[in-house]
């Protein structure tokens, strides 16, 4: 994928934070050939830039005994789907929410610390979603794939 203002040089510093974001300034830099220096730079820039938004530690939930993960997909009103939205981004057992295409709908993550926890947020949370004209629940068995930001 190509970025606008993003030369190859930035791309493989990039490429190699995604693979390991403790990586230090100086691996990268025998790496890409330039200076500790330079790449401290480069790195600074991207980040004052928002292309690199944060650093952090992934959980795979399905590694923890007992942790369900799943997805569901909402339509609300148009009316209520603001509201839906900013309900949602408060609970803590939802971890990304994004607006998809269609009427209305919403992609929602969550992970809970069991089947009782999940049941519990359907319950307390989903179900008294004002506006909500349907919703589905899908549990995550395995994870196949999962590439994080971009593919460059």
């Amino acid at each position: 994928m190509f970025l606008e203002g993003l030369d190859s040089l930035d791309q493989k510093i990039v490429r190699l934070l995604i693979q390991n974001a403790r990586m230090s300034y100086s691996d990268i830099s025998h790496q890409v050939g330039i200076s500790r220096v330079a790449v401290k730079a480069r790195i600074q820039a991207l980040e004052q830039k928002g292309i690199i938004e944060e650093y952090t530690t992934i959980i795979n939930p399905q590694k923890i005994s007992g942790a369900v993960s799943c997805y569901f997909e909402i339509e609300t009103l148009p009316e209520t789907f603001g509201q839906v939205a900013e309900i949602l981004k408060e609970n803590e057992t939802v971890t990304q929410i994004y607006r998809v295409t269609g009427n209305n709908r919403l992609h929602v993550h969550a992970v809970a610390a069991s089947g009782e926890e999940l049941e519990a947020f359907i319950r307390d949370v989903i179900d008294p979603l004002p506006g909500v004209k349907s919703s589905s629940c899908n549990m995550i068995l395995s994870r196949v794939k999962d590439i994080k930001g971009l593919r460059l």
